[in-house]
């Protein structure tokens, strides 16, 4: 039996660890979604002697998954074969409106949120967290279109319809699209320091880049 609760303690800070992090692709998911996450974390761990993060990508199997625009990607790793995950990222896109309900699905995220230091919804990826009750007691946020569907699968939760993302100490959820990219970096900054993210939102010419 796995006991899930919001939080489930702080995420470790300024660690020199190097975390697992664990992408999960679907049929019909969202491109920028998983793909905005898989760049922050690669380039943090590139510009640090790879020594920070090994990113890889899990589906239910290694067949390849076709994200929402056509664009097909072939997962490292399938449900039972992948690596420890650290960090755990669930990514959306239209594809969630049935992937949510899959119980295979839904048990591999209980039991990989069961053991990871972080798990991170994009966009209506909060659908996952909010199917196994991770966001009960929670701040939570998800696209602007899902919100009203995110607060019929997770009462519970306490949806913040103007965040950009939330951070539970565990369990964090970010909104549409773009906005996983921000809390990609704000786990960086958070596992290592304002200097580590700073050197990956210059490399990646993100927001005000200039001004750091």
């Amino acid at each position: 039996m796995f006991i899930l609760r919001c939080g489930g303690g702080k995420a470790a800070e300024k660690e020199t660890l190097m975390y697992n992090v664990g992408i999960f692709l679907f049929e019909d998911v969202e491109l920028l979604d998983f793909a905005g996450p898989y760049e922050v974390f690669s380039v943090t761990s590139e510009l640090n002697d790879h020594k920070l993060f090994r990113v890889f990508t899990v589906a239910e199997n290694r067949s390849a998954v076709k994200s929402v625009n056509g664009l097909r990607t072939e997962p490292d790793y399938g449900l039972d074969d992948h690596p420890p995950v650290d960090i755990l990222v669930l990514p959306g896109g239209i594809g969630t409106r049935t992937a949510y309900k899959n119980a295979a699905v839904l048990d591999w995220v209980r039991r990989t949120a069961a053991g990871a230091r972080i798990v991170m919804s994009v966009c209506s990826g909060a659908r996952f967290l909010g199917a196994v009750g991770l966001l009960d007691g929670c701040a939570a946020v998800t696209h602007h279109s899902v919100l009203g569907n995110l607060k019929e699968i997770a009462p519970a939760a306490v949806v913040d319809e103007t965040a950009r993302f939330t951070d539970n100490g565990k369990v964090m959820t970010s909104g549409g699209i773009s906005a996983g990219i921000d809390l990609a970096l704000h786990i960086v900054t958070k596992l290592y320091g304002q200097e580590i993210a700073n050197k990956t939102i210059k490399y990646m010419e993100y927001g005000d880049w200039r001004s750091l």
